[in-house]
């Protein structure tokens, strides 16, 4: 489905844990996410489907999950993948795609991506995501 809907970017974040560590923290992140998104008064405004802004549309165990939605002015997927970081650890991807369909979706496109909102929101996610992933022991 991302070949559907533009590419936007990626962000990356190194976590210095193992994939498995990084995973369950993907996992609970997103949980949240999904359930924090239903309280958010601005949503209301965008009218997003589902009603939390994001559903999960796939789930690879320690690979990827894509989390997929639409509102009013655009649709979207934001797809976090784990890879192996060169000398250990763990790369955590967030690619983005997203289509602005009509000339609110553009003005929308110029408020999000333009004013790099987005990108402020989804490094904010990553550093969320590292920040809960336990870690190692020493030694």
């Amino acid at each position: 489905m991302a070949d559907e809907l533009p590419y936007i970017d990626e962000h990356v974040v190194r976590v210095d844990a193992p994939r498995d560590r990084v995973w369950a923290a993907l996992q609970r992140y997103t949980a949240a996410l999904l359930r924090s998104g239903e309280r958010n008064p601005l949503l209301v405004l965008l009218g997003p489907q589902p009603r939390a802004g994001f559903a999960v549309a796939e789930s690879i165990e320690q690979r990827r999950i894509s989390l997929v939605g639409r509102h009013r002015f655009s649709r979207y997927r934001l797809v976090f993948e784990l890879t192996d970081a060169p000398g250990g650890g763990t790369l955590v991807h967030a690619r983005s795609y997203a289509a602005f369909p009509g000339i609110h979706g553009r003005a929308y496109r110029a408020l999000v991506i333009g004013t790099r909102l987005h990108v402020v929101a989804t490094n904010y996610m990553l550093r969320a995501i590292r920040a809960g992933t336990p870690a190692l022991p020493p030694g």
